[in-house]
């Protein structure tokens, strides 16, 4: 139960971060103004809520797996609402960071 908790916070904690980015970039890169930019900060904020919520309590071990939530989650974000369409090498890079997520998260240790 676990690891389904923490997949479903690793999946919030994307939507926020990555949500929040994009909303920054269109307040700012799109010219669409400060609520679309308070907005994003305020999705950031929830970002850092949600990843203290994992059942792991190391914050270097749970930050470095997001990281590999994160690759993942910007490019199908891209592919969701910006049309952007991956090649193999960025597939198969989300790929690789998301097997290094689950080694990093899911594997068993002694003790």
């Amino acid at each position: 139960m676990d690891v389904v908790r923490s997949v479903i916070l690793f999946v919030v904690a994307a939507l926020a971060e990555i949500g929040g980015a994009w909303l920054v970039w269109q307040g700012v890169r799109e010219n669409r103004g400060l609520v679309w930019i308070g907005a994003g900060v305020l999705a950031l904020g929830a970002y850092g809520f949600v990843a203290t919520l994992q059942p792991e309590a190391h914050f270097g071990r749970i930050l470095a797996a997001y990281g590999g939530v994160f690759v993942a989650g910007s490019l199908t974000w891209g592919m969701v609402v910006d049309g952007f369409r991956p090649d193999r090498y960025d597939l198969a890079g989300a790929l690789l960071c998301l097997v290094g997520v689950a080694v990093i998260m899911y594997s068993p240790r002694p003790g």
